[in-house]
């Protein structure tokens, strides 16, 4: 079904981003770590095809393997049928077994990567040596921080259990934590190596996310409530259920300890941080703190008596349906944009720019000998992904992120360039870059088209001779 649901769908701001600036291999990029950007660009190249569903892929079978992952570890603590209802509740939370299960997005390898983490460090701690075990967790330590800096919240939430529990204390004596935390260094040695040549920008960017602008008194209410859609209601209540219970037992309940250690510090750090942030905390960051209470609840409901969860699980599965359905039919026949109430069209964002490539062919103005510029990263990413290697895409906005290293402005000087720039009149253009070129000038527009409509006009520009020095390095 996700495979249908990949192939079914155009990709993404995010994922056409990562497509189309990451078609470049690098030690690491500027928005995250490369191992997502890695994947996309491996399965592009051994399929020789950037279709929607091949570019998924490696995501799509990465949740199998993590789905595999959560029954093994509940098992483990718990019971076969506690691993059963927390698989189960894990592939009907529609952030986890919807878009981080099948979209280009860091998620994915992510959650991969510290459930197996999770998974070897409880094999570790029952180990009387456990050599091969702190090693294997340390391995996909490293995964999940070539995935996302997040993951080094999950590696704290584990150092506070061995700080916190008894037996967990004796490994602190020993090398082997520290063996494992050495490795997943190494493995995160490319990031290091790419921003220490980059001016640390990448983390610099990330960590900015964070710096205070004033407070917001309701945000934590916000970003909570946010993540109980993501994850649905009932199934977030759930959670927060069953991980403060663990909190409440302490360590003397250890497999539950264990997991609300792994947990707390990801959904409390960005409850925190929405307090004062200068960016909206997006509600998707603090998925990895929950997905370590996905045991706990399954333990929860394995026990219970009666019919209901099971009716819950039912109801579940056929909302998750539904809403794929209408998705996809909507992408197919654009029906909700006539729904009374709906302005504009609510598919615009996965919605491929495939038609802009096709007008722009017919009027010969994609070519490689006219590159072509966007305003903003989003734009570029969805020209970019849309245009393949037809005609060179980079931004000439003071935000371009990746595209400043991939395709820097610089590199077109002195060349006309089209402008691709929805929403952007010739005035304002004039008016922010009219600098940059000896001369502008308008274009007939483009149409982007949805379900054989035009849902989008984009203005066209052509800039004569485009003159160095037009943009700075993202910093």
């Amino acid at each position: 079904m996700r495979l249908g649901f990949a192939a079914s769908t155009g990709l993404g701001i995010d994922e056409s981003y990562m497509v189309g600036a990451g078609r470049q291999l690098q030690l690491s990029y500027f928005d995250h770590p490369p191992l997502s950007w890695w994947l996309a660009w491996g399965a592009a190249r051994l399929l020789h095809n950037e279709a929607p569903w091949v570019v998924r892929l490696p995501f799509i079978a990465l949740f199998a393997l993590t789905t595999w992952m959560m029954y093994r570890l509940t098992a483990r603590l718990f019971s076969p049928r506690a691993g059963l209802w927390a698989a189960a509740a894990l592939s009907l939370s529609p952030v986890l077994g919807v878009t981080t299960a099948s979209w280009v997005l860091p998620d994915g390898p992510l959650v991969a990567a510290l459930l197996g983490a999770a998974l070897c460090f409880t094999h570790a701690l029952e180990a009387p040596r456990g050599w091969r075990w702190w090693l294997a967790t340390g391995l996909c330590l490293g995964l999940a921080l070539l995935s996302k800096y997040s993951a080094v919240l999950t590696a704290g939430g584990a150092l506070l259990y061995l700080a916190t529990e008894p037996q967990g204390r004796r490994w602190l004596a020993r090398p082997q934590p520290y063996v494992a935390a050495l490795l997943a260094a190494l493995m995160f040695s490319p990031v290091l190596i790419w921003n220490a040549r980059h001016g640390w920008v990448s983390i610099a960017f990330q960590g900015g996310r964070a710096a205070a602008a004033r407070l917001h008194p309701l945000a934590p209410i916000t970003t909570l409530a946010g993540e109980a859609l993501f994850l649905l209601p009932w199934i977030w209540l759930g959670l927060i259920w069953v991980g403060i219970g663990a909190l409440r037992r302490g360590p003397r309940d250890r497999a539950g300890w264990l997991l609300a250690c792994l947990a707390c510090l990801p959904i409390l750090l960005f409850a925190l941080v929405s307090l004062w942030s200068r960016q909206r905390v997006l509600f998707h960051w603090a998925d990895p703190g929950y997905l370590m209470l996905y045991p706990l609840l399954g333990a929860a409901l394995a026990g219970v008596s009666g019919r209901w969860p099971r009716r819950v699980l039912f109801g579940s599965t056929v909302l998750i349906l539904l809403g794929l359905a209408a998705v996809v039919s909507d992408l197919r026949l654009d029906w909700l944009a006539a729904l009374p109430g709906v302005r504009g069209d609510p598919a615009l964002e996965a919605l491929d720019w495939t038609s802009v490539r096709d007008d722009l062919a017919r009027r010969g103005l994609l070519r490689a000998d006219l590159p072509v510029a966007a305003l903003r990263w989003s734009i570029a990413g969805k020209l970019a992904y849309a245009f393949g290697t037809a005609a060179p895409v980079f931004c000439l906005g003071d935000d371009p992120r990746e595209f400043a290293y991939q395709a820097p402005a610089e590199r077109f000087a002195g060349q006309d360039i089209l402008i691709v720039a929805p929403q952007t009149t010739l005035a304002q253009l004039r008016q922010h870059y009219g600098a940059s070129f000896a001369a502008l000038e308008a274009l007939p527009p483009a149409s982007l088209r949805h379900a054989g409509h035009a849902v989008l006009t984009v203005p066209l520009f052509l800039g004569h001779a485009l003159r160095p020095g037009v943009a700075d390095l993202p910093g």
